[in-house]
């Protein structure tokens, strides 16, 4: 069989696979519906997993709307000596074990655990294994069967896999000095798991350049600058091309992504009408005490949806409680929480604002309708570019960095090389264009990586 370059981008958000002959180059259809998979593993109660759509699909089925009831989970046994005699006539003494019971943390309606974003949790040492179903599962053992799925679709296409180019960040989220490391060993164990041993690891934003160099083989210009703007990171690359060859000046790569300024979203739009910023009544022993009510214990845990249910505990449910039976102009907004909380709808409120920010990179206005709690928000892009200016600002001065690095002036930069799905926010591009006017190019947004990554794979290109 002639030869074969496969690339395999295993996203934040999306995963998406290529190949390449050295003539065409094809994507992998990883969903019925084309080539882009939701990197989204779900588990059911007899932990069988699905992946993709159908793991988003069985957990919007089996987990929104139903209402969520905690029970206590048993953390312990202790054991007592107990006589059943009296004093004129004593019995033999006895043990009786009973349970300890902790707080009530255990989910019994949930019928099974979606992981989503498991990818920027590789670099963080802290994260070892979560629980799901009271087995403990390694970052490793949620991720393989995504890969394990792009593994099989990929065989069909082009047989036994020989070696594999495989994308990944300038830099995984985590502490700076362990984080790639960790990150790239837990990768490549569980590309392994999937049956792809042979493993070569390349920076994306390069990737994305080599698709776009190999593509384009007209476009003029030696330098070229390429903003990777994904789910989880923010990368950037600077490359000099000489004729055939091309030379990397400088990666560099924030924690920082897509799913970033989803969550600023909620926090900014949402938490309002959720509570934040009210006030609590409460009846003191000679009179009525007002206080702020404590949102910012509900905070992290509304932001991860993930386990947003553990919010069904009494020292959670008891003052919104309180809040609604006070009345008064607060009472809709405490009635909004019980609802996300009681009934299990965080993920549904971040799916809503991430149509809603798509909306807004297509349309000057847009709106984000939640009939579910009652909330209807048109929002225009300017207002919209207001709220993201701290990770706008970010941008800006990464970019401004990794062309410091390489040792050049912005004019020095030729072709301006815009992908991943949040390139897509018109306040990155005219940030782009008012840096380089006339060089910025779109490129693929949601598939180059993997296809600069098959073609890097065909000609044997490596990044030390």
């Amino acid at each position: 069989m002639a030869r074969v370059g496969v690339g395999v981008d295993f996203g934040t958000t999306n995963s998406v696979a290529a190949f390449y002959d050295g003539d065409q180059l094809r994507l992998v259809d990883l969903e019925s519906h084309g080539s882009v998979m939701p990197s989204a593993t779900y588990i059911d109660q007899e932990l069988q997993t699905k992946t993709g759509d159908l793991a988003i699909q069985q957990y919007i089925n089996d987990n929104t709307g139903r209402t969520v009831e905690l029970v206590p989970e048993v953390i312990g046994e202790t054991s007592k000596f107990s006589e059943s005699g009296n004093s004129e006539e004593p019995s033999e003494v006895d043990t009786v074990t009973e349970q300890i019971y902790g707080a009530p943390i255990t989910d019994s309606g949930l019928q099974g655990r979606l992981f989503r974003g498991t990818k920027r949790l590789l670099g963080d040492e802290r994260v070892r294994r979560l629980m799901v179903f009271d087995q403990p599962f390694r970052l490793v053992a949620l991720i393989t069967p995504i890969l394990l799925r792009i593994r099989k679709a990929l065989e069909k296409e082009v047989g036994k896999l020989d070696m594999v180019h495989i994308g990944h960040p300038v830099n995984f989220e985590g502490k700076e000095r362990l984080r790639n490391k960790l990150a790239l060993d837990r990768l490549g164990e569980a590309y392994k798991y999937a049956g792809i041993p042979g493993q070569e690891f390349y920076p994306e934003p390069v990737a994305a350049a080599v698709s776009f160099l190999s593509l384009h083989p007209e476009v003029q210009g030696e330098t070229l600058l390429t903003l990777d703007f994904g789910g989880g990171t923010l990368d950037f690359c600077v490359l000099r091309k000489y004729r055939d060859q091309f030379e990397v000046l400088a990666t560099h790569g924030i924690g920082m992504g897509g799913d970033h300024i989803d969550q600023l979203l909620f926090r900014e739009l949402l938490f309002p009408l959720m509570g934040k910023g009210e006030t609590w009544k409460r009846k003191g022993f000679d009179r009525e005490i007002e206080t702020r009510f404590p949102f910012e214990d509900f905070e992290d845990l509304l932001l991860n949806w993930a386990i947003t249910y553990t919010l069904n505990q009494n020292r959670y449910t008891t003052p919104v409680m309180d809040c609604i039976r006070q009345g008064g102009p607060g009472k809709r907004k405490f009635e909004r929480l019980q609802e996300v909380i009681k009934h299990n709808l965080s993920y549904l409120l971040f799916s809503a604002i991430k149509n809603f920010k798509a909306d807004l990179s297509n349309h000057n206005e847009a709106r984000l309708d939640i009939p579910e709690i009652d909330v209807n928000i048109m929002m225009n892009r300017m207002e919209f570019e207001n709220l993201i200016q701290s990770p706008l600002q970010s941008v800006a001065k990464s970019l401004d960095e990794t062309v410091s690095q390489a040792g050049l002036k912005l004019d020095e930069i030729d072709i301006v090389l815009g992908t991943g799905g949040s390139s897509l926010i018109p306040a990155v591009r005219a940030m782009l264009d008012e840096r380089f006017p006339g060089k910025v190019v779109e490129h693929d947004p949601f598939t180059s990586v993997a296809t600069g990554l098959a073609i890097a794979n065909y000609h044997g290109y490596s990044v030390s």
